[in-house]
């Protein structure tokens, strides 16, 4: 599912009215933050740092991300050097205007817990979700768009200078790659375009050059 190109966001900060966590395992919660347009659920890997992942996924919403759960994986993976992660669920998935004040309502919620440095992690339609979040926030330090769609990106020159990552399959059977190749050609500087030529849309088939590539950047981003 995509929405206009020409959606517009509000910069005006998010308010936090109360969240809610509870334990899941010995190193995640599910977190609930509620704000005056509702409430945003997912899951939290913490850290004592003050960097920290945002990851978001495509339309249908969720958690666990592309490549049988990526997301869930690298949160695990950077917790040991000090890089919390969040994990959203949208409150209406496919709804661009309405996920973008989820992903500012979960960086808003970051920046209270003293993350500062966030990098924005999105899968498809949450590529361009996170295009617009990144351009939005001051506490967003660089984003990475999966398999992205194009519409609702067009904002994407003025995510300059902080980086951009894009990865994409050559074999994407939704969006293929000529849509990640588009959003290069109209972004600025600091950008990186990566094709995996027999990759498909939910990244299955190049799992391990997907996570070495993104916890690259990451690390890079984050930590230097």
């Amino acid at each position: 599912m995509t929405t206009s190109a020409r959606t517009t966001f509000s910069p005006t900060e998010p308010q936090i009215e109360k969240v809610r966590r509870q334990a899941l395992d010995a190193q995640s919660e599910r977190i609930e933050i509620v704000g005056a347009e509702g409430s945003v659920r997912g899951r939290v890997h913490a850290a004592e740092g003050d960097s920290a992942i945002l990851w978001a996924f495509g339309a249908g919403g969720g958690i666990g991300g592309p490549a049988g759960g990526v997301y869930g994986r690298l949160a695990r993976r950077f917790q040991a050097p000090g890089i919390a992660s969040l994990e959203l669920d949208y409150r209406r998935p496919g709804d661009l205007r309405a996920c973008v004040a989820d992903a500012l309502l979960g960086l808003s919620w970051l920046e209270c817990a003293g993350k500062r440095r966030v990098a924005l992690v999105g899968h498809s339609f949450g590529g361009a979700v996170v295009i617009n979040a990144g351009v939005l926030s001051a506490s967003a330090i660089g984003v990475a768009a999966l398999s992205s769609q194009t519409a609702g990106t067009d904002v994407v020159g003025a995510l300059s200078p902080k980086p951009l990552l894009l990865i994409h399959g050559g074999e994407d059977e939704i969006l293929p790659d000529t849509c990640s190749r588009r959003i290069f050609a109209r972004a600025r500087e600091p950008k990186k375009l990566i094709i995996y030529p027999e990759c498909r849309h939910g990244l299955d088939q190049c799992r391990e050059e997907l996570e070495q590539d993104l916890s690259l950047w990451l690390q890079s981003a984050l930590i230097g």
